[in-house]
């Protein structure tokens, strides 16, 4: 079921799947990619509501040109909860979209059941993460899923300058020690994006815990649908039990 949602400055592509009982929503990564995790929906339709949406600017969804910034996105998400009516849910994040829901969990922790971070990037701006990137990116490539839709490029750049601005406020990293949301930081062993900064944020974030997929690539569910499903499946399913545990698995 596709819905369009009214926003300030925008109106919002949204798609609802799924029989399960489990509200969940997914975004993507980029920034400016329209939404490209179908096959992540198709994973969790048995047990879930899968709230799936493009950002202002990308793909089905509209805007005015002058509201890209970090808080402009996070009121989006919380716009699209309360139009379903979710009194909370799971945000499962790919990529630049794992940042994004952290950012989320930061601001709206009550509406969050948990917090799935799925090969995110992690709050930094580090020279030597992108050049390892980079490096890695030239020497093996990288298997990519099917986009729709370009990359709007002006989403892209200032939204990156608005996370830069984020990720600088003097209280973020007090704050994420505080956080009172259980998460899971996922990682790809193959992923060519080093994965230091996530593991950092895995032992910052009280309720946390880390774990690896062995063999999967950044585009977990290409390699790795079945493992990928277990995870997101138990993670989301599980009653809450909100104990700092740190632990760190691989799979």
């Amino acid at each position: 079921m596709e819905t369009w949602i009214e926003v300030e400055g925008a109106t919002i592509w949204t798609k609802q799947t799924g029989t399960g009982t489990f509200p969940v929503l997914l975004v993507s990564g980029g920034p400016g990619a329209a939404d490209y995790m179908d096959a992540v929906a198709d994973l969790l339709v048995d047990d879930c509501k899968v709230i799936q949406f493009d950002p202002r600017g990308c793909g089905r969804s509209t805007e005015d040109g002058t509201t890209f910034t970090i808080e402009a996105c996070l009121c989006d998400i919380e716009v699209i909860r309360k139009y379903y009516g979710f009194s909370q849910w799971t945000v499962v994040g790919h990529s630049w979209g794992a940042d994004l829901g952290l950012a989320y969990a930061l601001k709206y922790p009550d509406a969050l059941h948990g917090f799935l971070s799925l090969a995110g990037t992690g709050i930094q701006n580090d020279r030597d993460w992108k050049e390892a990137y980079v490096a890695n990116r030239q020497k093996q490539g990288e298997r990519l899923p099917e986009f729709l839709y370009p990359l709007n490029k002006d989403v892209h750049r200032s939204l990156l300058t608005s996370w830069r601005d984020f990720i600088k406020h003097p209280d973020l990293l007090n704050n994420l020690a505080k956080l009172d949301v259980p998460t899971l930081f996922v990682v790809a062993g193959e992923d060519i994006r080093p994965s230091w900064p996530i593991q950092q944020l895995a032992k910052l974030v009280p309720h946390a815990n880390y774990t690896v997929v062995e063999g999967a690539g950044h585009y977990l569910w290409l390699s790795k649908p079945e493992v990928l499903k277990r995870l997101l499946v138990k993670f989301i399913t599980t009653p809450r039990l909100k104990e700092t545990t740190h632990e760190n698995h691989k799979v």
